[in-house]
Order: C-alpha cells, then sequence, then structure tokens
C-alpha cells in the first residue's frame, strides 16, 4: 500500500482525507484500503523518509504530504522490480501508475506484470488438471460443478489479463 500512496502523491501532493478519496474515486477498483490502512502507511512513509510535510492547513492543521527523493526512488524501484503478491492487483496498480515512469522503463514494467499474470494462470492450470485427474466424487457433483465454473472464470480472467497486457506491450 505504501507503493500506492507513495504514487497518489507523486500525481499531487495530498492530506490524509485527500489519499481517502483518492483511493475511493479510482485506486479502489484493484486495491481496497481502509482510511486506518492508509494512515499507518502514511506514518511508515513519513517514518522511513518517504515523504514529508509540506503545509499544515486550517484550524485542525490538516498535513499535506509530498514525495521526497528517497520516496520517489522508493517508487521507482517498486515499479521497475518484480511484481509479488495477488498478480491482478500487482499489475493493475502498476499499470495505473505507469505514466510515472519514463517511457524507456515501461515496457518492462509491462512485460514482468505479464508474466507474473502468466504464472497466476499457470497455478489455476495446475489445479484443473489435478482436478481433472483425481474426479470429483459423486456425492459432491453439484457442489464440484459449481467450484469448478469459478475455476473457469479464474482462468478466463487471466487469460483475458495475458492478451489485455500483451496487446498493450505491443503498442508501446
Amino acid at each position: 500500500m505504501a507503493h500506492v500512496i507513495l504514487g497518489l502523491l507523486l500525481i499531487v501532493p495530498q492530506s490524509l482525507y485527500d489519499l481517502i478519496k483518492s483511493f475511493e474515486a479510482g485506486v479502489s477498483l484493484f486495491y481496497s484500503a481502509s482510511s486506518g490502512s492508509i494512515k499507518r502507511a502514511l506514518d511508515g512513509l513519513l517514518a522511513d523518509g518517504h515523504i514529508e510535510v509540506i503545509s499544515t492547513d486550517g484550524p485542525r492543521g490538516r498535513k499535506v504530504y509530498d514525495v521526497t527523493d528517497s520516496g520517489r526512488e522508493a517508487f521507482r524501484t517498486w515499479m521497475t522490480g518484480e511484481p509479488t503478491g495477488d498478480a491482478e492487483t500487482a499489475a493493475l496498480s502498476r499499470l495505473y501508475f505507469l505514466g510515472l515512469l519514463p517511457a524507456e522503463d515501461r515496457a518492462g514494467v509491462l512485460r514482468k506484470a505479464s508474466l507474473r499474470i502468466e504464472a497466476g494462470m499457470r497455478q489455476l492450470e495446475h489445479v484443473a488438471d489435478h482436478i481433472a485427474q483425481a474426479g470429483i466424487p459423486e456425492h459432491q457433483r453439484e457442489l464440484g460443478h459449481y467450484q469448478l465454473a469459478t475455476l473457469e472464470y479464474g482462468l478466463g480472467s487471466y487469460r483475458h489479463a495475458v492478451g489485455f497486457f500483451d496487446d498493450l506491450l505491443e503498442r508501446e
């Protein structure tokens, strides 16, 4: 989450309230976060020196945060590094902020995202193969039918994502 916050602050300096609204307005489509988790990540970024308070406004002392040089480097390292965790979240969070990177770095980020999605797809294909080999016991056929439908949906989503990122990469 810290890197997503860095990306949002690289777009424009923001307060905690503004960041919560930024999550609600777009980032929540691929990354969910509570206001408390955003606050904790913001505090961690501040403690690590990746962001700084650039102003304190109003009677309540609303703090506006901006990214420091070390924060810019941490963001760039995350963007260009190997995606980890959930494949879709890792890919979409980088895609959302890709325009913040120099053009020469973008194809590498897209390639890594595509490879991470392909790895997730292979994991699901392995599950499908295992189920096909093991079979479904007769007393669980109805349950199995819908579980297999869920698996098919996941595989279809991964196939679409691989095609999407490959197409995007070709246009880079």
